[in-house]
């Protein structure tokens, strides 16, 4: 099946469901290139970065599951090549 590169933009408002985040990525662990993670205490959420190596139903599944919690903002980019 043909892979496409991605990136996953997640912003995290709600830190309950951090946990529950963390949990769904792990899932994807063998899908994942990197991560970054970058917290922004004075607005009280979380940035973080996925990259990703996947058939396209993969990326956008997981992307779908994370927007899906609650106070999780996700969005997702797809590279031409």
């Amino acid at each position: 099946m043909e892979t496409r590169t991605a990136l996953i933009g997640i912003v995290v408002e709600d830190m309950n469901s951090v946990d529950k985040l963390n949990s769904i990525l792990h899932e994807y662990k063998d899908s994942i290139i990197g991560r970054m993670g970058i917290p922004h205490p004075s607005k009280e959420l979380s940035i973080i970065s996925i990259a990703m190596e996947a058939p396209a139903d993969t990326i956008s599944a997981l992307s779908g599951k994370l927007g899906a919690l609650p106070g999780i903002t996700t969005k997702t980019i797809y590279a031409k090549a």
